[in-house]
């Protein structure tokens, strides 16, 4: 079964008998070893696919990686038994399952960003949002560190820090109180579970008894606690494969540490070391700048990429005389090299470091007629309309959710104001209850008049009736499932009028489009059923799996268009051609803070440096790098140098296109081009 594996991929896939780290470098064929591994587990060494778990970061790449095992298998129906799923998911499945010994219901909400937002706001009673979205990412660096609020106030270096750390005790309370989770949690209370109550965690190790770890070099200290909790115990044989490449760790920002490789080797002494080092993407040349590059960074582990597939085209590396002219000339490039090569535009990347720089290439591009698509954009589940309908399926799953209860019963509007809600959340404070629950409390009448309290009362009497149905769907015998649910809600909300009430015909036709769009999916995804059975999946499933996918990524499309994205977001992807834009100091490397200790400082341009060797390796077969002379920032044009990272990849004299004025424009080229083709054939 293991056709086209080079000896360390066969190696990779054999090897069973302990912990092993794949270090697999850019292009070296990660997931075929993953993939190839899981097929080889169950028909070859006799795993059942139930104790097999493979663990990734996104949807889409556990998507790929389910449906390329699916194709390897003997009985590719096994494949539907498999755990495949990011951490996040898998969390959730956790939580499901022993919410009780959380001291969580079963319909526990997941709250989103900007709903916990909206709580942190109200904590701080600040309006600043910039103290609020610092506040939010400390918080999340402290749960995923597993960090305790008390820890927090131990270690704050000023009165700022002790003031968010207590903050963050009042935080995690509120999120209690309304029986809800935020993303961090779905892995932070797992280990919190497993650290606490040895037979949950004997549970899910005779649950799941063998882990595949991708992008491994992207854990935090709470995710790999998780994996290190599932895999050890008295008499346990830890087994799993750990793939991921020190190389491309880029994530620091968000929490992820290098530190969870070097301590690998340190928690599993019989750790097996597997390299793979053949290159099956990016030309020699593009090869060989990122080794060069690279090369700067200090190692954890020694390697080198190569590749059998040639020298390649020679890397450009063009000064542009400033940002307009440096999208402008991006824009015909493209456009004349893909009329040469007669490419898809969907060959074709645009990378850069920060999303600021996007606004101009766009104007460029569009000004030229050349389609795009932006990674990293407006999730589909973070449009207005889309959270609309999920407040009402939140509600419904959780009457406590306290931020759902708040945007369904104002959206629509039903006669309930301002004034309503904050009487009402005074009393609910009062008695320490949820919003819904202080709707039917003894004693809400002396605080709200019946023409206040009435809306409010058929409002939940509404949610209540939804809410009794929704949990009899896929009960045998009842006839009722998701879809007749989700279409009774839409009429009696009576949504699309609302829509064409509120907005002008054109934004309101484009918004219901959305909404139908989104609960077709839906009623498609409730159909099918929980991990490998028939039985429908519920409205409660329904709604977590919702609130899990518009954190980690809306839905995709591949489009024949060129990919515009940031270095960040094109980790794991590939291109035939690429353009890497905005190559300078204070930019590639970002500039960070000026006054960050010498060793930060370090730790900051050696991750930059990471981030530079992803552009490169996301290059098949052309790279081309621009940088500005000078550039606009705030109305002034400010003097510009080249990244150090461009002298750093060591480019041969004839690597570098000149950019003198003797060169051929692109425009020039495209003319002469089309030209060629224009002119007759000879007889």
């Amino acid at each position: 079964m293991q056709h086209g594996l080079n000896a360390p991929q066969r190696a990779a896939v054999n090897y069973i008998d302990g912990p092993c780290l794949v270090l697999a470098g850019a292009g070296s064929g990660k997931t075929r070893v993953i993939t190839q591994k899981i097929a080889h587990l169950i028909d070859a060494c006799n795993y059942e696919a139930k104790h097999i778990a493979a663990l990734t970061f996104t949807n889409k790449a556990a998507t790929e990686m389910r449906e390329r095992v699916t194709k390897l298998l003997q009985e590719p129906a096994l494949a539907k038994q498999l755990t495949v799923s990011t951490f996040h998911s898998l969390g959730v499945q956790i939580l499901r399952r022993e919410a009780k010994h959380l001291g969580l219901k079963e319909r526990f909400s997941i709250m989103d960003s900007d709903d916990c937002f909206a709580i942190v706001q109200d904590l701080s009673a600040t309006t600043d949002k910039a103290a609020i979205r610092r506040l939010q990412n400390l918080m999340s660096l402290w749960k995923n560190a597993l960090m305790t609020p008390d820890e927090a106030i131990a270690r704050a270096k000023d009165d700022n820090e002790a003031q968010a750390a207590r903050l963050y005790r009042n935080y995690l309370a509120t999120l209690n109180s309304y029986q809800a989770v935020d993303f961090d949690d779905l892995i932070r209370l797992p280990v919190q579970l497993f650290r606490d109550d040895d037979s949950a965690r004997d549970r899910w190790q005779r649950r799941l008894r063998y882990f595949l770890l991708d992008e491994y070099q992207d854990t935090n200290t709470c995710q790999y606690e998780m994996v290190k909790l599932l895999v050890t115990g008295p008499g346990k044989k830890p087994l799993f494969t750990a793939v991921g490449d020190d190389d491309q760790a880029i994530y620091a920002w968000r929490g992820a540490t290098m530190e969870n490789l070097r301590t690998l080797q340190e928690d599993f002494p019989d750790l097996k070391l597997i390299k793979l080092e053949q290159n099956y993407r990016s030309s020699t040349r593009i090869l060989q700048a990122a080794n060069a590059v690279i090369g700067n960074n200090p190692k954890l582990f020694e390697k080198t990429l190569w590749s059998d597939h040639g020298a390649g085209d020679p890397i450009r590396v063009m000064a542009m005389d400033d940002d307009e002219a440096e999208a402008d000339q991006v824009a015909i490039m493209l456009s004349a090299h893909k009329f040469e090569r007669r490419a898809r535009f969907s060959d074709y990347a645009i990378l850069y470091r920060g999303n600021h720089q996007a606004r101009l290439l766009e104007k460029a591009l569009r000004r030229e007629r050349i389609p795009y698509v932006i990674s990293g954009g407006q999730s589909f589940f973070d449009r207005a309309e889309i959270k609309d309908i999920v407040s009402y399926l939140r509600l419904i799953a959780n009457a406590d959710d306290d931020p759902a209860f708040i945007r369904a019963v104002t959206t629509p509007r039903r006669g309930i104001g301002q004034a309503t809600l904050e009487a009402l959340g005074e009393f609910s404070h009062q008695w320490q209850c949820s919003l819904f629950e202080a709707v039917f409390k003894g004693g809400i009448e002396a605080k709200l008049p019946e023409r206040q309290l009435a809306p409010l009362r058929e409002f939940c009497d509404f949610i209540n009736q939804l809410e009794a149905r929704a949990s009899r769907v896929g009960a045998a015998g009842t006839g009722e499932n998701a879809a007749e649910v989700l279409d009774d809600l839409m009429k009696a909300i009576d949504y699309e009028a609302y829509l064409y009430g509120t907005f002008d015909d054109k934004q309101a036709q484009d918004k219901w489009l959305n909404v139908l769009d989104f609960l077709n999916w839906l009623k498609e995804k409730g159909h099918g059923g929980r991990e490998g059975t028939d039985t429908e999946k519920s409205l409660l499933d329904l709604t977590q799996m919702v609130a899990l996918m518009g954190m980690l990524e809306g839905r995709d499309h591949d489009p024949d268009a060129v990919r515009m994205s940031t270095l960040h977001a094109a980790k794991g992807l590939e291109f035939g051609h690429v353009f890497m834009v905005g190559v300078e100091e204070g930019i590639l490397p970002h500039k960070g803070d000026p006054d960050a200790p010498p060793d930060d400082f370090a730790q900051r341009i050696e991750e930059e440096r990471r981030l530079m060797y992803v552009g490169i390796t996301r290059a098949q077969r052309s790279l081309t790098i621009t940088w500005c002379k000078k550039r606009k920032r705030v109305r002034e044009s400010m003097a510009c140098e080249p990244s150090r990272f461009i002298k750093e990849m060591r480019l041969d004299e004839g690597d570098a296109l000149p950019t003198d004025a003797e060169t051929l424009s692109p425009q020039d080229r495209l003319a002469n081009l089309k030209a060629l083709l224009q002119k007759p054939r000879a007889a």
